[in-house]
C-alpha cells in the first residue's frame, strides 16, 4: 500500500507540474511558442504583470519538491540499497532547492542570488541525485537504466546552461535539465505503482 501511495503522490506530483507550467505560461505576456523558447520557467514564477499566474508556477516548484520528500523518504528509499545516507544528502538538497524557487523569486537584485542557489540545487543536485539512484538500486535493469540517461542528459544541459546563460536559448536548455527530473518522478510514479 505504502508503494502504491508514493507512486500516486510522484504521478500527480509530475503532472502538477508540466500542466501548472503550461497554464502560467499560456497566459505569460508572449506567445506560448516564445514563452516556452526565450523566457525562463523563472520569469513565470515572477509575481508582475508579465506573468498573471505566478503563483501557480510558484507553487508547482514547492509541490514537486514535497514530492520528492515524502516520495523518497516514505516509500522509495526502500529500493536503495547502497548510498542511502548520500541519496537522503541529494534528495533534500534538491527538494529544498526548488522549494526556495518557489518562494524566492527571480528578478529582485536583493534576493536572485538566493534564489540562483536554489535553482542549481534543485536542477545539478536533482540530476546528480538520478545518477545516484541509478547505481544504488538492487538491480540495473529497464528502470534504473532510464534513470542514469535521464541523470547524464540533465548534468550535461545543466553545464551547457552554466555557461551560455546569456544566450537567447538558454531557456530551452533549463527546461531540459529540469524536465529530466520531472519525466523520471512520472517514470517512476508508474515503476511504484506497478510494484503492488
Amino acid at each position: 500500500m505504502k508503494t502504491k501511495v508514493a507512486g500516486i503522490v510522484f504521478i500527480i506530483g509530475s503532472l502538477y507540474y508540466l500542466i501548472a507550467e503550461a497554464v502560467s505560461a499560456t497566459f505569460f505576456n508572449d506567445s506560448l511558442i516564445n514563452t516556452y523558447m526565450f523566457h525562463t520557467i523563472s520569469e513565470l514564477g515572477i509575481p508582475n504583470v508579465n506573468s498573471p499566474l505566478s503563483w501557480l508556477m510558484n507553487s508547482a516548484f514547492i509541490l514537486i519538491g514535497l514530492t520528492l520528500i515524502f516520495g523518497n523518504f516514505y516509500k522509495f528509499k526502500d529500493f536503495i540499497i547502497k548510498n542511502k545516507t548520500i541519496f537522503y544528502v541529494f534528495t533534500l538538497i534538491t527538494s529544498f532547492g526548488v522549494i526556495i524557487v518557489g518562494f524566492i523569486h527571480g528578478g529582485n537584485p536583493l534576493t536572485s542570488g538566493y534564489h540562483t542557489l536554489g535553482a542549481v540545487m534543485a536542477i545539478l543536485g536533482g540530476n546528480l541525485l538520478l545518477v545516484l539512484i541509478s547505481r544504488s538500486m538492487g538491480e540495473f535493469k529497464q528502470y534504473q537504466k532510464i534513470t542514469l540517461i535521464l541523470g547524464i542528459i540533465g548534468v550535461i544541459v545543466f553545464w551547457i546552461l552554466f555557461f551560455n546563460m546569456e544566450n537567447i536559448y538558454m531557456p530551452i536548455f533549463e527546461r531540459l535539465s529540469v524536465y529530466t527530473l520531472i519525466v523520471w518522478s512520472f517514470i517512476t510514479g508508474v515503476y511504484l505503482v506497478g510494484k503492488n
